[in-house]
């Protein structure tokens, strides 16, 4: 599992597939959304404004994603 830290107090769920590479804009992400699996703290996560915070778990199955959300101290 990685880790990624924010340097704001969240990011959105469609901000964070973007800086990872996922997809490629913002517009992307309501369709990547609907056609994948996407858990938040273990729960299915399917809204990309989302505000993703420092302890929340992220897994992305299909992306082979598992990330943990640390704060920029």
């Amino acid at each position: 599992m990685q880790s990624f830290t924010l340097t704001d107090d969240y990011i959105t769920l469609g901000q964070l597939l973007k800086e990872l590479g996922i997809i490629s804009t913002g517009g992307a992400a309501k369709f990547f959304l609907a056609e994948n699996t996407v858990f938040l703290n273990g729960q299915a996560e399917n809204r990309r404004g989302k505000k993703l915070y420092a302890g929340d778990r992220l897994e992305i199955p299909s992306q082979e994603v598992e990330l943990v959300f640390a704060q920029l101290s």
